[in-house]
């Protein structure tokens, strides 16, 4: 490539970043407080409040290095958004970079499966949410989930600053159960109070069967459960247009990311695990109700009851809000629908949010009507669909950085360590997990949709470039 090639191959990235960051029409309402807390919010959910007692009984105390080596893969994720983000910050993120490094029809593939993933994810967490404030009071489910599903879409368009506040507040209350709970248990393990502590020591860890109780095989098989407990940390991202100060808030952001799991995922396990006996836990039942009823603490249920409540309401509210921007930014490309460009007043994007609003209430209504196996098999295609975000982002990272050290593209203010060979390391764990929910018989139901999502989306790409085969969105930048 000459000179003249490079100079012109790098204005016409330049115009594209900048069509991307200031031609949006959002405005930049989260502060650095709103997104460190979405960043810390991202990677605390359900999987980390319910599901681990699954992980625990399969694992035992190996749990622990199974969300160690997860949420290093993560960080190499979330460092390879990183360097894509101080490049160029847009709303669409993922699919914008998709687009521009991988071709049109990838943009167009990794939009609709953020999307759907999100919408799936808002359908499951709403009807979880209802569930649980059948804990204090007998309201019928449906009702819970529609006043939940109308405040959450009333404050997405009222402005993205609510939005961030409400996620704040949600995440909030995570991180505050967590290191209350791993307080506790330290306090236990010192001073030896409350009903587990006799009984309560470090050796729990390794004396109860060994470290690796069930074998280093159940441990890998727990990998899949680990990844999808750590789904939405990437959200981050979809918040870069629409940061008040992207370039110096998202990098602070993302380098939490390795405190965030060793204290919030690694801490929190060594701490129940060290109290409570593993043996103690069992499928379906929160590791910290376990803990907490061990302890003699009987308004520990109802705490953790609040707790999942809230994270609950923390992934609708995300969904939400990501819904409509991924929706948004298909349309700016002529890949979806031009209505879902039309933004309220205050800068949300109304189409886009009541489209996904709408269908996570009559996804609601449908699982209430019909909870069989169909809408289990739909259910489960949120963990492959939200990996596949992940994927593009490590793949999109290692097509910038050859570029940019090609000196094609200017070079990212925050470039992710050891790359492109920690990308390629996280690629093949993300295959390795792949591998692994389909050999386990309860997790493969999760790969059954993909094909036939694929073709849907080829058929629909198809027919959009039919009808606007001249359209920039079909042809590679």
């Amino acid at each position: 490539m000459t000179s003249a090639q490079v100079d012109q191959h790098r204005d016409g990235n330049e115009a594209v970043r900048a069509e991307g960051s200031e031609g949006e029409g959002y405005q930049r309402g989260l502060g650095a407080r709103q997104i460190q807390m979405i960043a810390i919010g991202g990677a605390i959910g359900t999987g980390l409040f319910l599901g681990a007692g699954k992980g625990i009984s399969k694992a035992g105390p190996s749990l622990i290095l199974a969300y160690a080596i997860a949420g290093l893969v993560i960080f190499f994720i979330m460092r390879a958004l990183g360097e894509l983000l101080m490049y160029r910050p847009v709303s669409g993120s993922f699919s914008e970079y998709a687009r521009e490094f991988i071709g049109p029809f990838a943009g167009f593939v990794t939009g609709w499966t953020y999307w759907l993933f999100w919408v799936v994810t808002g359908i499951t967490e709403v009807t979880a949410a209802a569930a649980y404030m059948t804990y204090w009071w007998d309201i019928p489910q449906w009702v819970s989930a529609l006043v939940f599903t109308v405040i959450l879409y009333g404050a997405n368009l009222i402005s993205v600053k609510l939005f961030g506040e409400l996620e704040f507040w949600f995440s909030m209350v995570k991180v505050t159960a967590i290191i209350g709970m791993i307080l506790i248990c330290a306090g236990i393990l010192t001073i030896g109070f409350s009903d587990a502590g006799d009984t309560a020591s470090v050796s729990h860890l390794w004396s109860d069967g060994g470290f690796f109780p069930h074998g280093v095989g159940n441990t890998l098989m727990t990998l899949q459960m680990v990844m999808f407990a750590f789904l939405a940390v990437e959200l981050v991202g979809v918040t870069a247009g629409e940061s008040k100060d992207p370039k110096t808030v998202l990098p602070k952001a993302i380098n939490t990311v390795p405190w965030r799991i060793a204290v919030f995922y690694v801490g929190a396990l060594i701490m129940i695990l060290s109290v409570v006996p593993w043996t103690s836990f069992h499928p379906g039942v929160s590791p910290f109700v376990a803990a907490f009823q061990k302890m003699g603490l009987a308004a520990g249920a109802g705490i953790v009851n609040f707790v999942v409540l809230t994270a609950a309401l923390s992934s609708c509210n995300s969904g939400m809000y990501s819904t409509g921007r991924m929706l948004r930014d298909l349309a700016l490309n002529s890949q979806g629908p031009k209505l879902f460009t039309r933004l309220t007043p205050s800068g949300t994007p109304l189409v886009g949010t009541t489209v996904s609003a709408a269908l996570m209430l009559v996804g609601v209504w449908i699982n209430y009507q019909w909870p069989g196996k169909a809408f289990d098999y739909v259910v489960s295609f949120a963990t492959i669909s939200g990996m596949w975000a992940w994927i593009v982002i490590l793949f999109c990272q290692i097509r910038y950085r050859a570029k940019s050290d090609r000196g094609e593209l200017p070079r990212s203010e925050f470039r992710a360590p050891g790359a492109p060979w920690t990308s390629w390391f996280a690629l093949a764990f993300i295959g390795m997990v792949i591998v692994m929910m389909g050999i386990d018989k309860d997790a493969r139901v999760s790969l059954y949709c993909a094909p036939l999502w694929a073709v849907i989306l080829g058929v629909a790409y198809l027919v959009l470039k039919r009808r606007n085969p001249e359209a920039a969105a079909f042809r590679k930048r």
